[in-house]
């Protein structure tokens, strides 16, 4: 009996020492700093960003039809009734949660690039705005963090305006990601979804628009500053018919952070990305940008490029129902003019030299 007691005491004793020995090597184990910590939560929160815009609609869509074919079938069937019941939604203002715009991941968001608004003049609340965004990009960084998140400090920066930023309507037909891009405060780029924001839900609205849209987005790429904009009116027309004042804005950086296969004019790989953007609505470009792991590799996640949105002069503009053609050339090009103003006062403080251009379309 002494000798099984001795044993069992030895072992004790070997294990404890053994635990000892373990939690000594992990306590004289390098611990991440707080800006590995940090590094890794701005990652992260671009990464779900990414995956959102990317997969959530699509991902959404194949498990509502799986679960038809199952006995969860009643949860799709519910879901389709709520989108019929709940279709016009998206054209009238759409269901915005505050809470989204200060969700804390918003502001590792924000620092992974980093992300800066400018503001150079006030906008006033008593009036309603169209916000020219430029460049497209390929997924317009800059407008989405500056004029949906909170991060960047839109509302204190312009008090009493409710920024909302447009995107394509068939996001909207997609299920789940409808709901996130309407608590969010985006909205179908339509007629019908903007003209309720600047005549039906008050003063003090300032709707993004994209202008460039899926066009502009096939000739992004690092130090190329082209717009998509000579020929683009319609949102002038608008302004026009609900005397909504027109701001030019442009994102420094945004065609920076991903890398593109620009395909030359007339090609036939060219021709396809056009044909399937007038199908869609929007073009499938060939991108990429770093990895998950390392900044070395290559990935669909952006490269950590600044990106300083700058916000500029409001274009007075009155209330016209039926405005003429003449008048909607006028007024086009006192934004462009506007806009040309803007980015040459601001290029070579955010990256550009003073010899770059801006080349419109």
């Amino acid at each position: 009996m002494k000798t099984i007691i001795a044993a069992c005491s030895q072992n004790l004793s070997g294990s404890r020492a053994s635990v000892q020995t373990a939690l000594r090597t992990l306590l004289a184990a390098p611990w991440p700093s707080q800006r590995d910590v940090r590094s890794w939560l701005q990652l992260l929160s671009v990464l779900q960003w990414v995956l959102s815009f990317l997969l959530l609609g699509t991902v959404s869509l194949l498990i509502l039809i799986y679960l038809v074919f199952t006995s969860f079938w009643p949860i799709s069937a519910l879901y389709l009734a709520w989108i019929i019941f709940d279709w016009d939604t998206p054209e009238k203002g759409g269901r915005r949660l505050p809470c989204l715009r200060r969700w804390p991941v918003w502001r590792h968001f924000r620092d992974y690039f980093p992300v800066k608004l400018v503001k150079t003049h006030d906008l006033s609340p008593s009036h309603n705005y169209i916000i020219g965004s430029h460049p497209h990009g390929i997924l317009c960084v800059g407008a989405f963090c500056n004029f949906i998140t909170g991060s960047t400090g839109f509302w204190e920066m312009f008090p009493g305006i409710r920024p909302f930023l447009t995107t394509l309507a068939g996001n909207f037909r997609l299920p789940v990601f409808r709901e996130y891009l309407m608590s969010g405060g985006l909205c179908p780029v339509t007629r019908r979804a903007i003209g309720y924001l600047l005549s039906k839900n008050g003063t003090g609205n300032a709707v993004a628009i994209v202008i460039g849209g899926a066009a502009e987005s096939l000739s992004c790429r690092p130090g190329v500053t082209t717009l998509i904009l000579k020929n683009r009116k319609g949102f002038v027309r608008m302004a026009l018919q609900h005397g909504a004042y027109l701001v030019p804005s442009f994102s420094f950086g945004e065609n920076d952070l991903f890398r593109q296969v620009v395909f030359e004019e007339g090609s036939w790989m060219r021709s396809i990305q056009q044909r399937f953007q007038k199908m869609m609505g929007f073009a499938p470009c060939v991108f990429y940008g770093r990895g998950l792991t390392s900044v070395r590799s290559r990935g669909f996640l952006p490269y950590a490029r600044p990106i300083t949105t700058v916000v500029g002069e409001p274009v007075t503009v009155p209330k016209i129902e039926d405005p003429s053609c003449e008048t909607v050339d006028m007024y086009h090009e006192m934004y462009i003019r506007s806009l040309l103003k803007l980015f040459n006062e601001n290029k070579t403080k955010y990256g550009l030299s003073e010899t770059d251009e801006l080349h419109i379309l």
